[in-house]
């Protein structure tokens, strides 16, 4: 990725650099393809320029027609390009994201459309299975929802403290001390969904510290070397063994939630928690490498299953 999106520091600046829409296209083809435009259907490099410098090609091989925003996010867009680049901008900028209702009253776009760029947006928060888990490794389990002390009597569902699932969606979360973070949608917290996920995301020498949680027993005997801290008995610190960094991670992912989105359905939870693993992972690097590296990633196929939860 070139530098040049890390030379802006304000929403100000980005604006006035990319002030209308050939700009943003311009930008787009040389961030892509560089000198050499390459077909998105069969990727053969005879490449004719067609229209009126509008970015639109014709491809020698297959000849089929396309345009630099074919394969990205903001392929069949009907909304300015400055806009999207503004979006990304704040998304990125903002510590805890930004609501729909908020984009649209900053960018002047309907609430509707707000929403589905910023679910489009999510999808450049993908987690991905190429680097495993290493060092000091805190896990813990957290429960979204089914909160009961302001529900009438009549509409209050019995039996959902503590761990239960009826009316909470369970999440599953596994971050390094000083590192990464790797957070997921889980169907419940039993051993036999717990232990399969860190098999896979952690490496084998990795140290594990938990809670008293029984599903998280076994690891020993897995090969790793576990430490817990039994927090039913008030014991949050023991040694080097604490889970304060993965609690940490909880605080500003129900920050996000409860402060800003209020609610979010299990369908999309998967999205959200992308987002806040993003937040988490790209914490150390300024907003404007931020925006950068969302941009590197925008130049990649999106469709509409793509902003929906991943399984």
């Amino acid at each position: 990725m070139k530098l040049e999106l890390r030379h802006f520091n304000s929403l100000i600046s980005l604006a006035n650099h990319f002030s209308n829409d050939k700009r943003c296209r311009d930008f787009i083809t040389e961030q892509r393809w560089g000198k050499t435009i390459v077909c998105p259907f069969c990727g053969h490099t005879h490449i004719y320029a067609c229209g009126n410098g509008d970015n639109q090609f014709k491809c020698g091989h297959c000849h089929k027609r396309f345009s630099c925003l074919v394969g990205t996010i903001f392929q069949n867009t009907k909304l300015p390009l400055q806009k999207w680049f503004m979006a990304m901008y704040l998304v990125s900028s903002h510590k805890k994201g930004i609501s729909s209702h908020q984009l649209s009253r900053d960018i002047e776009i309907t609430q509707k459309s707000a929403w589905y760029m910023l679910q489009k947006i999510r999808t450049l928060f993908r987690q991905y299975d190429n680097k495993a888990l290493a060092g000091e490794v805190e896990m813990d389990e957290m429960y979204l929802g089914g909160r009961e002390t302001n529900k009438h009597e009549s509409k209050k569902t019995e039996h959902t403290q503590g761990r239960s699932t009826k009316t909470k969606a369970p999440i599953f979360g596994m971050v390094e001390r000083n590192g990464r973070a790797r957070v997921m949608y889980v169907p419940n917290t039993q051993a036999a969904t717990l232990m399969p996920i860190i098999r896979q995301f952690c490496n084998d020498n990795a140290h594990l510290f938990t809670d008293e949680l029984n599903s998280y027993s076994g690891l020993s005997g897995m090969g790793f070397r576990h430490q817990f801290i039994n927090h039913g008995k008030k014991e949050y610190v023991n040694g080097d063994a604490h889970t304060n960094t993965i609690e940490g991670f909880w605080a500003q992912f129900k920050r996000m939630v409860f402060g800003l989105y209020h609610h979010i359905s299990r369908e999309y939870l998967q999205v959200y928690i992308n987002e806040a693993v993003y937040r988490w992972n790209t914490r150390k690097i300024s907003e404007s490498r931020r925006f950068a590296d969302m941009f590197e990633k925008s130049i990649s196929v999106c469709t509409y299953c793509d902003v929906r939860m991943a399984s």
